[in-house]
């Protein structure tokens, strides 16, 4: 450890929409936010190649230069982004306490306030064909890239209720889904699956996995096979939507932080608060219904509101 520690009044854990919205929201309020981007500076939204759905760009935007724009905004307001992952973390306890960070496992910070948004990583199947067509017509947000396949031929793996509500949204807007389920059963709800079955469009294959994702550039088709037969069929789709669950990346934080059976962080009421004085929580690391980049901006807007209310009951001792 360095000998020197640095005493901070904001910590912000993660570089997505939330985020860097917080960091917006807590530079203004001249909390002198600085932020450790993480492994993946800008988050999920760096994955995505366009974003049509977040208001205020009437053209869309692509996901990147989305995220670079919003660093340069928080940046603009004399928020400090370091380029650094937080490996390990010591919360504190007592109101006014501070928070202990080490980044990098090698440099140790001291916070009065820390804003986790270090977000959720969707889950992959793993092959190699679906990790190089990701952004090419491999997706894992039905809501956040549908729109893009509207009248053609997709396909979604999946078998809960996240699998089954994104088919049906699919349904909607494209010509055929055809829905990939491992097992011989979908562990949706009963309400989900009579969704599913009442769908015309939506075709769903039990036993079922992918094999291999075909095309060079854009997704052309899929190759399944049957994992009762083995047997191997081609299905003609140009989008393939992976539902088979988010990780929220809070495992730095277990066994100091609230969180459900999943991992993810409980906040208290409508605020951002976690159990613990002067930690907040936003953005897809505390919320698995919406998972929206705007959802997630708001989130941050909370956090840094929460965490500027708290600084001021600090001063007021």
């Amino acid at each position: 450890m360095s000998d020197s520690i640095e005493k901070i009044k904001c910590l912000i854990i993660g570089s997505g929409p939330a985020g860097y919205t917080a960091a917006i929201y807590a530079a203004r309020a001249d909390m002198n936010p600085v932020i450790y981007t993480g492994m993946e500076p800008g988050g999920q939204l760096t994955t995505t190649t366009e974003v049509d759905n977040f208001p205020g760009y009437p053209e869309g935007i692509d996901g990147p230069t989305m995220m670079v724009q919003l660093q340069q905004q928080a940046e603009r307001f004399g928020t400090e982004v370091r380029i650094g992952m937080v490996t390990a973390i010591e919360l504190s306890k007592e109101h006014g306490g501070w928070h202990k960070a080490t980044i990098d496992n090698n440099k140790e910070v001291h916070a009065q306030t820390v804003i986790i948004s270090t977000g959720a990583t969707a889950k992959y199947l793993g092959l190699p064909s679906e990790q190089r067509l990701r952004g090419g017509g491999v997706s894992a947000c039905a809501v956040c890239d549908g729109f893009f396949y509207r009248g053609q031929d997709v396909a979604i793996v999946g078998a809960g209720d996240t699998a089954a509500e994104e088919a049906t949204y699919l349904a909607n807007i494209c010509k055929n889904v055809t829905m990939l389920v491992r097992k011989d059963f979908m562990r949706a709800s009963k309400a989900m699956q009579h969704r599913v079955e009442n769908t015309p469009n939506l075709t769903v294959l039990y036993n079922t996995e992918v094999d291999e994702v075909l095309g060079e550039q854009v997704v052309e088709g899929l190759r399944t096979v049957n994992n009762q037969t083995g047997e191997k069929t081609e299905i003609p789709v140009t989008g393939l939507f992976i539902a088979i669950g988010h990780k929220p990346n809070t495992d730095i934080f277990k066994g100091q932080l609230d969180m459900d059976d999943t991992g993810y962080l409980i906040t208290q009421g409508k605020s951002t608060k976690t159990n613990l004085p002067g930690v907040f929580a936003s953005g897809d690391v505390q919320d698995k219904e919406y998972r929206q980049a705007i959802t997630a901006a708001g989130s941050g807007c909370m956090a840094a509101l929460d965490a500027e209310r708290y600084l001021a009951t600090l001063d007021n001792h």
